[in-house]
């Protein structure tokens, strides 16, 4: 490379990667956004548009016959020609890679309006051009399908080309709309149709395959180092542009150790803009720092920042250059990292003094990995501040120590990081700071930067605690919103979507009530909460009876709260579980009581729906509950498969016999202990039967109350056949699964849907909804007197 009469050598890869840039999203975004307005329109208001169009053109269709024809004719030249004059710039331009992606452009825009109802219909255009010439080319002008084409193929081409030939050829593709006006007077709809899907087409095909870097401006940059004082002589490629800047060594003139160049793309930092927007939105306001506008601005920020440690003497790099150059690159420039990076066998004590004089001057670095922090001269210095913050927060200098704490104990331990923060910072301000010790609160940097990441912050968590004389370290919450609060978000609309058909019935119910008899109702409601009583023995039992057994009977309604309004009853069991923990209960025997009650339960219940299905089989009619041979096929095959799965995917094997073969052994091992011990059995067994049996005497007290003839024996197999699809349902509580079996069953055995449909209403609202509505407060309760 030859600058300014000196030849300087450069060595390395500086061929630029395909990007894909916000840019790229955003145009899929929009163009999507267009043809669904597009579409929808064409559907509802198409007769209001071209009456519309037909207003306009009468206004501004001022050209003769003569004058028409003319323009169809040069506009349709220009137009045919267009596709062909982009192919010859990319061929100019040498984008020989862009060729397949632009030919596939073309050819999807044209194929997805070609379909039709009656398969595919081809394009029909003709060159008889013994018809009139303007005939000939409106057909081209008319149909969508070349214009979809020409559309798509600009969108792909135009982050190639020079931006003055993209502006002429959209100009000239989107003048379409006027001259049809002036000319045809009405835009054919199907036109703007086009338009939308090339254009979509074009954008998808864009994100996938991908937008150019530019040229990288070597020269300018080698210009601007020499404003600076900086005579580069050789160039040397240290790591290639990708996501992060294209990064090379500059040997320098008059200087030993070569200088550090960083040059930053325009489209080297895609979606960083969108990341900082979601973190925003997904962080507290106190978490993030304020929004970098540009890339430009965010390499400032990093070189003003390392500028201002660098005075502290605590920077192991110096700023030599930072520089705007030409097509939207910038340069920044900086020595060569003092020091080696932090390891196990450097004295853990120096990166905390470095970082109690970072926060003494109300810095914070926030990004504090190994690699990011070096030692030079026995002193820590460090390296990377594009996390940094001049004037930081509280919250910004406790996220720092949680940071390093995590390192730290990486690196050398849990007890002498520990002990060096605390020396450092003070007993009370590493306590504080531990609260962020948790795995969401660490930055993902941190996590990739850490092995064991769960190990490090846990043991660190624990060294704390033992080091502080702290009980417990309260979590901070660090997000506005958290990935199980959006579950169940979508989950809450799901619910109401299952749930609808039957709130649509509920002025019917009420109707219904006015007849019922209440004394069934009040019976069914008393054996309903006797079920409460039931579970609690139960549980009281696989706990070896060492808990409160009038607190625990407390606990099963809110245990009804928390297993409705999760999917599975997953919340019911962990609130089990620390029920238990707070009662003394350590969390191996809490776990093992839970997982052995849901045992005998299942046992008992599967028990129960043998028997029960036996007896109402010699009085009743079960073809109704048996599938057919077809689905009883399916379902056989598909439990193959998942047995062949898991036996031939080594992955799930080594899942089945290292986390689900130990607890299962566990289990199996309770199992056999309860036998030799028939009175506990038995009263774990009481009261997991009368959990069953009371929810089918809920439901036949329910059908009673409205007048409903059917037997017991009946009612319990339509039970628990709704209890194990409730189960199964991923809504919680099961809603609308459950309502749905427990109606089609009492139907199946000849309840009328009028007896059939409020009997199950009210079941529900006993043993489901106005627990849940009891649940909340109680549950409120507890955690106030420390019991969950």
């Amino acid at each position: 490379m030859r600058v300014d009469g000196r030849e300087i050598t450069v060595a390395g890869r500086l061929l630029q990667p395909l990007t894909r840039r916000t840019n790229d999203i955003l145009r899929l975004a929009v163009a999507t956004v267009l043809l669904a307005v597009v579409i929808t329109s064409s559907l509802i208001t198409r007769n209001d548009w071209v009456g519309l169009e037909k207003s306009i053109s009468n206004i501004v269709g001022v050209l003769t016959p003569t004058q028409s024809n003319l323009v169809y004719l040069a506009y349709g030249i220009t137009i045919l020609a267009l596709p062909f004059v982009i192919l010859i710039g990319l061929i100019i331009s040498r984008q020989f890679k862009l060729l397949g992606a632009y030919a596939a452009a073309g050819m999807v825009s044209i194929l997805a309006l070609s379909i039709t109802a009656n398969g595919i219909a081809a394009p029909r255009w003709h060159f008889d051009l013994f018809d009139r010439l303007n005939t000939t080319l409106s057909q081209f002008l008319d149909d969508p399908r070349w214009i979809a084409m020409l559309a798509a193929m600009l969108t792909v081409s135009g982050p190639w080309v020079p931006a003055r030939w993209r502006r002429w050829w959209w100009t000239l593709l989107l003048a379409f709309v006027p001259i049809h006006l002036v000319v045809s007077a009405v835009v054919p709809a199907r036109s703007v149709l086009g338009l939308s899907v090339g254009w979509f087409v074009g954008a998808l095909t864009v994100l996938l395959v991908g937008t150019p870097a530019l040229e990288v401006p070597l020269v300018e940059a080698v210009r601007a180092l020499g404003r600076r004082q900086v005579t580069v002589t050789a160039m040397q490629v240290l790591r290639p542009a990708g996501p992060g800047p294209l990064v090379l060594s500059a040997t320098c003139a008059g200087s030993d150790e070569p200088a550090v160049v960083e040059l930053y793309g325009p489209n080297q930092r895609s979606g960083g803009a969108l990341r900082q927007i979601w973190r925003y939105l997904r962080l507290r306001r106190n978490e993030t720092g304020p929004l970098q506008t540009s890339m430009r601005r965010a390499v400032e920020h990093r070189a003003l920042m390392t500028i201002a440690v660098d005075d502290l003497g605590l920077s192991n790099t110096t700023t030599m250059a930072v520089a705007a150059l030409d097509r939207g690159w910038t340069l920044y420039a900086h020595t060569w990292p003092r020091g080696d990076a932090l390891s196990s066998d450097d004295p853990v004590e120096t990166a905390w003094e470095s970082l109690r004089q970072l926060h003494d001057h109300q810095i914070a670095h926030g990004d504090l990995r190994a690699v990011k922090i070096t030692l030079d001269e026995d002193k820590a210095r460090f390296g990377g501040f594009d996390n940094s913050e001049y004037g930081a927060s509280d919250t910004q200098l406790q996220s720092d120590i949680a940071q390093l704490l995590v390192t730290t104990t990486a690196l050398h331990g849990a007890k002498p990081a520990v002990t060096a923060a605390i020396t450092s910072f003070g007993r009370d301000t590493v306590l504080t700071a531990s609260r962020r010790l948790t795995k969401s609160a660490m930055p993902q940097r941190i996590r990739k930067s850490v092995i064991d990441i769960k190990t490090s912050v846990t043991s660190a968590r624990d060294e704390v605690k033992r080091q502080t004389g702290a009980d417990q370290i309260q979590t901070e919450t660090i997000t506005r919103f958290t990935r199980n609060q959006l579950i169940q978000m979508v989950l809450l609309v799901a619910l109401v979507y299952v749930a609808y058909p039957f709130i649509s019935t509920v002025p019917a119910f009420f109707a219904e009530l006015r007849t019922a008899n209440w004394w069934w109702a009040l019976l069914g409601l008393a054996v309903s909460a006797l079920t409460y009583v039931g579970a609690a023995a139960a549980l009281w039992a696989c706990a070896s009876e060492q808990v409160n057994f009038k607190n625990l009977t407390i606990m099963q309604v809110a245990n009804t709260f928390a297993a409705t309004t999760t999917p599975a009853g997953v919340g019911g069991l962990a609130l089990s579980t620390r029920f238990l923990q707070k009662s003394g209960l350590g969390t191996v025997r809490a776990t093992a009581a839970v997982a052995l009650q849901q045992s005998v339960q299942v046992i008992t219940h599967v028990a129960l729906l043998i028997f029960f299905s036996a007896v109402a089989g010699a009085s009743a009619n079960l073809s109704h509950f048996v599938p057919s041979a077809t689905v009883l096929y399916l379902i056989a095959g598909a439990a193959l498969g998942v047995v062949g799965t898991f036996m031939l995917v080594p992955k799930a094997r080594r899942w089945l016999g290292t986390e689900v073969g130990p607890r299962l052994k566990e289990v199996g091992q309770d199992l056999a202990d309860l036998v030799r011990e028939p009175k506990r059995l038995a009263l774990i067994v009481l009261g997991c039967g009368a959990t069953t049996l009371g929810a089918a005497l809920a439901l036949w007290a329910s059908v009673e109350a409205f007048g409903g003839d059917v037997s017991f024996v009946t009612v319990t197999v339509v039970t628990m056949i709704g209890g194990t699809l409730a189960s199964a349902a991923p809504t919680p509580g099961g809603v609308g699964a459950v309502e749905a079996a427990l109606i089609g069953g009492l139907a199946a055995f000849g309840v009328p849907a009028a007896v059939a449909v409020p009997s199950v209403l009210l079941y529900r609202v006993l043993t489901c909804w106005l627990p849940v509505f009891i649940g909340w407060p109680v549950m409120r309760w507890l955690t106030r007197n420390d019991m969950i």
